[in-house]
C-alpha cells in the first residue's frame, strides 16, 4: 500500500493531464466513429438485430480505452521506476520488498483503469449509447481487462534495459488489437484464418462481454468463458512478472 500511495502521490500533481489523455482519444473515436461513422452504418440497414452503431462502438471503447492507459502505464513509468529513475532500488532499502513493488503498481493500475472507466461511462450514459442498466458492470470487466493487460507487460518491461522492445510491443501488438478485437466491427467479418487470433486476445473477450451487458443480451455461459480467460491472463501474467522482477532487482 506505501507504493500506491506513492503513485497517488504522483497522480495528485499531475491529474489533469492523466485525465486529458486518457479520456481524449476514447471519446475522439466514439463521437468520430460512434456517431459520424455510425450515420451511415445505421443508414445501410444498420447491424444485425437492429443495434445502432454508437450502442455496438461505446461499450468496446470502455474497456478498449482501459486496456490501452494499463499498457501504457505498465511500460514507460515501469522501465522509469526500474532503470532510469531508480525508484524500485531506492524503495527496496526500506521494508518494502519486491513483491509489494509489483502488486502495489497494479493496484495504482486497477484504481486508474477504475477512475478512466467510471468518468468514460458518465459519458457513454449522456450520449444514451448505452441500451441496458447493466453496462455499469462494463466497468469492472474493463478493470479486469486492463489488469490482464498490465501483468503480462510488467513481466515483459522487467526482461527490458530500455524502451526500444515497446515500439514494436506497441505497433505489432497493442494497435492491432484495438483494431481487429471486435471494437469496430464484429470478428466474424475478418478472413477465416485471422479470426482464432482474435479469439484468443484478452481485449476480445473483455469486449464480447461489455458489449453483452451494455446490449442487455444475458449470456452466462458466454460471461464465464470470457471472464476466465481474462483470469487466465492476468494469472499467468503475474505469475511471469514475480519471476521476471526477482530476477531484475534481487541481485
Amino acid at each position: 500500500m506505501r507504493v500506491f500511495e506513492t503513485d497517488l502521490v504522483v497522480f495528485r500533481r499531475s491529474w489533469h493531464s492523466y485525465l486529458i489523455s486518457g479520456l481524449s482519444q476514447p471519446f475522439l473515436y466514439l463521437v468520430s466513429m460512434g456517431i459520424g461513422l455510425g450515420v451511415y452504418v445505421n443508414r445501410n440497414g444498420g447491424l444485425p438485430g437492429g443495434v445502432s452503431y454508437i450502442d455496438y462502438v461505446a461499450p468496446a471503447l470502455l474497456v478498449t480505452q482501459a486496456m490501452m492507459a494499463a499498457a501504457a502505464e505498465s511500460a514507460w513509468p515501469i522501465m522509469g521506476k526500474i532503470e532510469w529513475d531508480k525508484t524500485y532500488i531506492a524503495a527496496l532499502n526500506t521494508p518494502v520488498r519486491v513483491g509489494d513493488l509489483l502488486v502495489g503498481d497494479l493496484i495504482w493500475i486497477g484504481f486508474r483503469a477504475t477512475l478512466l472507466s467510471v468518468l468514460f461511462l458518465v459519458v457513454i450514459l449522456a450520449l444514451g449509447a448505452a441500451a441496458s442498466p447493466l453496462v455499469l458492470l462494463a466497468v469492472p470487466v474493463a478493470i479486469l481487462t486492463a489488469l490482464a493487460f498490465a501483468a503480462p507487460i510488467m513481466a515483459f518491461t522487467a526482461t527490458q534495459k530500455g524502451d526500444a522492445g515497446f515500439n514494436a510491443l506497441f505497433r505489432f501488438g497493442i494497435t492491432p488489437l484495438f483494431l481487429f478485437s471486435g471494437t469496430f466491427f464484429p470478428i466474424e467479418k475478418l478472413p477465416e484464418v485471422v479470426q482464432p487470433l482474435a479469439w484468443v486476445t484478452p481485449l476480445y473477450h473483455g469486449v464480447a462481454v461489455a458489449r453483452s451487458l451494455s446490449l442487455g443480451e444475458v449470456d452466462p455461459i458466454g460471461w464465464a468463458v470470457h471472464i476466465g480467460a481474462l483470469l487466465a491472463c492476468f494469472v499467468a501474467g503475474f505469475a511471469v512478472a514475480r519471476i521476471t522482477f526477482r530476477r531484475r532487482m534481487v541481485v
